[in-house]
């Protein structure tokens, strides 16, 4: 079988392996459609302190399962699955209270153990969820990046009184917009971002207002307007949006990060306990995927409005300097297999 395999940082190669026999508990699935994520592009490059080398990446795929462990029904064979990347150890404090995703021993399929990039990739049974007929198998492998917006609202509790602000247009802003339109009926929702482009596709998301903060401030804009944000999602990750954040925020908002910059943010605790704001930080997913797939299911998200391009998995250096040079036209890339 073909594997793309980031054999050290910069180097990548398409790889032939022999086919992985799936270990007690857990399945082989035939991929057939997996996506490109930004993190994949930091382990090209060597920016991922949780990567080890060489690895086969990719975290958001999808496939039928062809073959099963010791302990798995055989009549999972044939199964349209995703899979769940968060792999847990199921006994630490996180994993006792359903965190599964910051458990003690974490391991993330394409980060920690090898993942789909790959003609046939393994991953436990528990992690493979079937998939319904309605959503088509080029569109399957979106589930995952939906997962991400789904833990961060569980925290954020969202109302449609609310009035939201999302910092960042690019894939995690978008599967936020549409989650807080689509699911929690949010009534207005407000997007900043320096890119048209893509803030036009936050508008084609559900987005009510957007702003170009290239040459003005977010601040500046909703002060003119006497706007005081109750839910704020960073989905920029730059580490100056939190204390704006704080600061433009009004009393007993909640504020969602989804950043992972080591560089440190300059807050005050007045700035937050003073009007008693709620900060909450999310990473990956919990057990969210029968959530996301029941959404896409029943027309609550439409993962096709993120997704611009396909290309054939042989393509997959080319893909991942498409994600992540060509911010203007490329927003998901699907690599098929």
């Amino acid at each position: 079988m073909n594997s793309v395999v980031i054999e050290q940082p910069g180097k990548l190669v398409i790889e032939q392996r022999a086919l992985p026999v799936p270990a007690a508990g857990e399945v082989r699935v035939r991929v057939s459609h997996a996506g490109i994520c930004g993190s994949d592009v930091h382990i090209y490059h060597g920016h991922n302190p949780f990567a080890k080398y060489p690895r086969v990446i990719g975290h958001e795929f999808f496939g039928h399962i062809d073959s099963t462990g010791e302990g798995v029904d055989t009549a999972r064979i044939g199964e349209r699955v995703v899979i769940d990347p968060v792999v847990s150890c199921g006994h630490c404090y996180p994993c006792s209270i359903g965190r599964p995703n910051v458990c003690a021993e974490l391991q993330v399929i394409g980060v920690h153990r090898d993942g789909g990039f790959s003609d046939y990739a393994c991953a436990p049974a528990k992690n493979a969820y079937v998939v319904p007929e309605v959503i088509p198998d080029k569109l399957a492998s979106m589930v995952e990046p939906f997962t991400i917006a789904a833990n961060i609202t569980a925290f954020l509790k969202p109302t449609p009184q609310d009035t939201a602000l999302i910092y960042g247009a690019g894939p995690m802003g978008l599967t936020v917009i549409q989650v807080l339109k689509g699911v929690y009926g949010v009534q207005k929702v407000i997007v900043a971002d320096r890119i048209d482009e893509r803030l036009q596709m936050a508008q084609a998301s559900g987005a009510d207002w957007i702003i170009n903060n290239s040459d003005r401030s977010v601040t500046d804009v909703l002060a003119a307007e006497g706007i005081r944000p109750t839910l704020i999602v960073d989905a920029a990750c730059h580490p100056a949006i939190l204390q704006e954040a704080i600061l433009l925020a009004s009393p007993a908002a909640r504020i969602g990060m989804m950043g992972f910059s080591g560089e440190p943010s300059q807050i005050t605790q007045q700035s937050i306990t003073s009007k008693e704001i709620s900060l909450f930080s999310s990473r990956l997913n919990s057990h969210r995927f029968p959530q996301v797939i029941e959404w896409m299911e029943q027309g609550k998200i439409a993962p096709e409005k993120l997704v611009t391009h396909w290309m054939p998995a042989s393509e997959v250096e080319a893909a991942l300097t498409l994600f992540e040079k060509d911010q203007r036209s490329c927003c998901k890339v699907l690599l098929t297999f």
